[in-house]
């Protein structure tokens, strides 16, 4: 029987915070229950169903000084029962006027800014039937990346400035009143009043452009298809446009003047993934456009906006002048991500928020299989490993919810795109997709695609689809993942009789989570179908899969043979191995394919982390690692160490804990150095980078003088440091920098013109160990110098890399409306509870407790429940694992 591992005792205080933090997510997951199929009038929301919009017809004429957008909508609608008032979104907008049929009817207006809707109240009832709504109203261009936004970026000829759009998930309201939810499926056809110099980018293309007075004109586009209204898109600026076709769609990439050039990676691309898809979904891409638009501020990611996808400029544009040539691998694998959603997401829609994984989880894993198809040397699957623990780690704690999770609000619906939703919704397709068969389960998406388009689905409608198309039983198996939150463990163990040796597997319910108080519940048990795929080393056949319920008991050939669980880790799950079996394995670990040898690794480290093995066993394991291991494997390690290395930041344990990471990794390093032979596109040249950062994090002097040796040889020529070691190197070069290194990066981020590079060296920066010269990049937060998309990112880096976290707590305290007002509803949500994980005590988390305006709003209260959890497992992981380590490290000496 297993032996109790000796755990840490909490304070009472952080125990009590992430009791009551708990007690909030478990109100809001709820028990599983098998979900309906679509319903228009069942389907989660806010407004009321009684008035359904049909089209609208949108004037807008944003002033790009005054930052005020004036704008006239007629909204056709089919009003289903009488009414006297209608419901709808809108946010920091003022009306003018409201009126139906021609004004046959005038409305007064009620605005409740919590609810973020417009109540228009009319004298008569309104019949049912068909009617037009006619409103005049002005919305705001915002400062942050929400709504329509500005952005103000550097160019040859001074600064310039640019309007574009994000709106998901609930900001289609701050531009124009709307029904603002994903089931209120309209068209939408726009006008906009420009500068005469812009270009206008919407859904469609443009049917009409005509001078609109002194130095205006005014562009016109044609109406969409039936979709949601966050799927709606405006940029205008100072742009230019590199087009290709693709069997009759015209695929552009759109930028600002004089970098169209950089796009073409991304334009050969999409061409060629939208004939993957069209073929793939069985459902051709149904727009006549599709543009791509690289904005160079506003918000940091991309979105899949319908005809005209708007990402960071960084994520999307290459510059073999400044970019690492793996840069590529970043820009295919998002542009495949949002293209994928053209189709889930955008032609066929989740009804709510409640299934937004049917859009981010599947565009995900489409990324991942595209990425397979067109570039297989990646090897984004192995290479990717880390997506799927990030989910798993998520998963295991106390604060985690259903892939399918109720969401009762625009704040809620905010706080779902996490790790949960994207990277476990993605590794369930992936386990389906290898039960069903590839076949069989594309030709379920395929009738998915057909059955739906143009509508609104649940989880329910997909299951549907693919068991008619595979015939096999989907629900019970698919449903166990998505309908409740936790993650699977898998005990596997073997005995022998004679020669003959059997496997026992037993399902439990992983669990991360700090040590509880005398009488605190225990988690509630959980039960899934799990398809548990199994086999022998060396792998000479397909793996067996057995559809474990409870427990089971199978042959596993010769006594003492090593039994792989989880083969070829695709299962979501986690593996926990008797003593027998890990003795085998560990015998075996170089006969491993390199997938299974990461899942190994991986596991023995989620183990420690949980409390069920002891941290010196994970450390004999990454001593039976080779030096010529491959990336994925010492990727692994790295993050492992690294995380140690945070929690002993002030511990009498660093020094030794850093000499051992040093010891371990060095040789890895040494094998490749600093030179290398490689393409510039490949493991070893990845692998080397990051050995390079995590041996400076770990003081290791000869890099870091070395990177300081290159970085000055790179001021001299900058052709003297390839450009897969520049992040590196400057990365170095900024944690240790004086004054005088310090004004040197802020000199290199402000002459530069170019997003990744401007980026790179403000980071850099912002690493600094110096506290005076964290202050300063502080400050810099406060300016309008830095692009507004990094700004939360350089504050959270003074914190962790530049390890200054109660330095920039205070900052934020100090200046919370001001950088509130800057960075928008968000940075109070969202940066706030995650920025506090960076500590590790209950003085930090009671502050985070009382810190109000983080509490402000449900989606606000999930995040300070989810950061108190976290919080807490790295304090009792500190105190469980950091004194053991520094014992077994130095026994060793």
């Amino acid at each position: 029987m297993k032996q109790p591992h000796a755990t840490a005792v909490l304070p009472a205080f952080l125990l009590r915070s992430v009791a009551a933090a708990i007690a909030l997510l478990l109100s809001l997951s709820g028990a599983a229950l098998a979900e309906p199929v679509f319903s228009f009038d069942s389907s989660p929301g806010k407004l009321p169903k009684t008035v359904i919009p049909v089209h609208y017809a949108i004037e807008l004429t944003p002033d790009l000084e005054s930052l005020a957008l004036p704008g006239v909508e007629i909204v056709d609608i089919e009003v289903r029962e009488p009414v006297t008032r209608l419901t709808l979104n809108a946010v920091d907008t003022s009306f003018a006027s409201a009126g139906l049929d021609d004004d046959a009817q005038r409305a007064d207006v009620t605005l409740d800014a919590g609810a973020q809707t417009a109540t228009l109240s009319f004298a008569q009832p309104i019949t049912p039937g068909a009617h037009r709504l006619r409103i005049a109203f002005t919305a705001r261009i915002n400062k942050f990346g929400t709504g329509l936004f500005y952005v103000d970026y550097p160019t040859g000829n001074g600064t310039k400035r640019l309007l574009s759009s994000k709106l998901e998930p609930a900001d289609a309201r701050r531009i124009f009143p709307c029904w603002d939810e994903p089931a209120f499926k309209a068209t939408f056809a726009l006008t906009v009043t420009v500068p005469s110099s812009f270009l206008a980018v919407g859904n469609m293309p443009v049917v009409r452009e005509e001078p609109a007075g002194s130095n205006l004109k005014e562009v016109a586009f044609a109406p969409t298809p039936k979709m949601s209204s966050y799927l709606f898109v405006l940029t205008v600026g100072e742009l230019e446009r590199l087009t290709a076709d693709a069997d009759g769609v015209t695929v552009g990439v759109v930028t600002t003047s004089g970098k169209s050039g950089q796009g073409r990676f991304a334009l050969d691309s999409a061409v060629k993934l939208l004939a993957y898809y069209n073929d793939y979904f069985g459902v051709k891409y149904p727009l006549p456009k599709l543009d791509l638009l690289a904005v160079p501020g506003g918000f940091s990611g991309a979105m899949e906006n319908w005809g005209g996808i708007t990402f960071f400029e960084s994520r999307l544009l290459f510059d073999p002048a400044t970019n690492a040539d793996s840069a590529r691998r970043g820009i295919f694998n998002i542009l495949a991500h949002e293209m994928a959603h053209q189709w889930f997401g955008d032609l066929v829609t989740m009804g709510w928020w409640d299934n937004l994984w049917l859009n981010e989880g599947f565009a995900s894993w489409m990324a991942t299989k595209a990425s397979e198809q067109f570039y297989p040397q990646w090897q984004n699957w192995l290479n990717g490993y880390g997506q799927k623990q990030f989910a798993l780690a998520l998963d295991a704690r106390r604060t985690s919810h259903p892939i399918q999770q109720p969401v009762a609000d625009h704040s809620e619906a905010t706080v779902a795109f996490d790790a949960i939703t994207y990277n476990k919704g993605q590794a369930l397709i992936r386990m389906l997709e290898n039960y069903l068969g590839e076949g069989a389960f594309r030709d379920g998406i395929r009738k998915y695609m057909v059955a739906h388009a143009y509508g609104n689905t649940t989880t329910a409608d997909l299951w549907q689809a693919l068991e008619s198309a595979a015939g096999k039983p989907v629900t019970g198996i698919a449903a166990s993942f998505t309908e409740q939150d936790g993650v699977p463990l898998i005990t596997a163990e073997t005995a022998c009789t004679g020669d003959a040796q059997r496997m026992t597997l037993r399902q439990d319910r992983f669990v991360i989570a700090p040590r509880q108080t005398t009488g605190a519940a225990p988690l509630p048990p959980r039960s899934w179908q799990i398809p548990v795929a199994l086999g022998p080393l060396p792998v000479t056949r397909p793996a067996d899969v057995v559809l474990l319920q409870g427990s089971a008991d199978i042959a596993a050939g010769s006594c003492g043979e090593a039994i792989k669980v989880n083969l070829g880790d695709i299962g979501y799950y986690r593996v926990e191995y008797g003593p027998n079996s890990r003795a085998a394995l560990m015998k075996s670990l170089a006969q491993m394919p390199v997938e299974d040898r990461v899942n190994f690794v991986a596991d023995s480290w989620a183990l420690v982390q949980a409390g069920r093995a002891e941290p010196p066993t994970y450390l004999a394991l990454i001593k039976a690692l080779g030096p010529d291991d491959r990336r994925a494997v010492w990727d692994q390690v790295i993050g492992a160490l690294t995380g140690l290395n945070r929690l002993a930041r002030d511990r009498a344990e660093r020094p030794a804990l850093q000499a051992y990471a040093r010891a371990r990794l060095r040789p890895v390093f040494d094998r490749l150095g600093w030179e290398g032979s490689g393409s510039g596109d490949d493991d070893t040249t990845l692998l080397r980078a990051s050995l390079i950062g995590a041996l400076g994090e770990f003081g290791d002097q000869d890099i870091l003088t070395e990177a300081k040796r290159r970085f000055a040889g790179f001021l001299q020529d900058p052709k003297s440091l390839p450009n897969a070691l520049r992040d590196a190197v400057t990365h170095l070069v900024g944690i240790s920098a004086d004054r005088p290194t310090y004004d040197t990066l802020l000199a290199l981020a402000r002459k530069s013109t170019v997003t990744n590079e401007r980026v790179r060296y403000y980071y850099a920066a912002a690493s600094a160990r110096d506290a005076t010269l964290a202050g300063d990049t502080l400050a810099l937060t406060l300016t309008d110098e830095l692009p507004s998309t990094i700004v939360s990112g350089l504050i959270s880096t003074v914190a962790s890399a530049g390890e200054q976290p109660d330095l920039a707590w205070a900052f934020v305290q100090k200046n919370f409306d001001t950088l509130l007002a800057r960075q928008g509803p968000s940075f109070r949500d969202q940066f706030v509870p995650n920025f506090m994980t960076n500590f590790t005590d209950d003085a930090h988390a009671a502050e985070l407790k009382a810190f109000a305006p983080a509490q402000s709003t449900s989606g606000g209260r999930v995040m300070v429940a989810r950061a108190l959890e976290s919080i807490a497992i790295s304090a009792d992981l500190k105190a469980r694992a950091l004194p053991p380590v520094d014992a077994w490290i130095r026994e060793r000496k």
